[in-house]
């Protein structure tokens, strides 16, 4: 699996210019953005999840490129998406909030309605696995959401657990999210 997370994150985390640095930055300056609250239309970071070069990095990490990809949805700060393959699918999906006291809330929620099986410390701000499989990942004021319900119990390729896809798939997202 090792093999299969650094292929996504080297190639969704690279940036433009190809040198490793945010487009328009110079080499060995680091840069930083505060947070922005949710608004009308999703975010720049939140369309990435449903955009062309995470289905590339997914494909590449999974063995497998979706038959299809449902038409992104935008309701109650929730954007995603559903990825959908010969014998299964998976959900993406993206909560924006406008604070650290409600992204927690929101999280924590998850948390206390899905069960709470397993904690990640190298995963976003605070991941864990739900007691179904699917990963919850806190990254800003966002919350994304690996829903794998719909696999079966081993998939990609080569065949791997659906729970360790979920992670797969929440690391090759984050590698592409550049900041927000």
């Amino acid at each position: 699996m090792a093999v299969i997370l650094g292929v996504g994150v080297a190639a969704c985390g690279s940036s433009p210019s190809g040198s490793g640095q945010p487009a328009g930055s110079r080499p060995g300056t680091t840069t930083s953005r505060v947070p922005l609250p949710a608004g009308k239309y999703p975010s720049a970071i939140s369309k990435e999840v449903c955009g062309s070069d995470a289905r590339r990095e997914i494909a590449a990490a999974l063995g497998l490129k979706a038959e299809r990809i449902s038409t992104p949805t935008w309701v109650d700060d929730l954007y995603s998406c559903r990825y959908e393959y010969a014998d299964g699918a998976f959900t993406l999906s993206v909560k924006e909030l406008s604070s650290w006291a409600e992204t927690l809330d929101y999280f924590h929620g998850l948390a206390h309605q899905f069960g709470h099986a397993r904690s990640f410390a190298n995963l976003g701000q605070g991941a864990f696995r739900e007691t179904h499989g699917s990963v919850v990942v806190r990254k800003d004021w966002k919350v994304l959401t690996v829903d794998i319900t719909g696999l079966p119990e081993q998939f990609g390729v080569p065949p791997t657990s659906s729970s360790d896809i979920a992670v797969t798939v929440a690391d090759v997202i984050l590698g592409c999210w550049a900041g927000d």
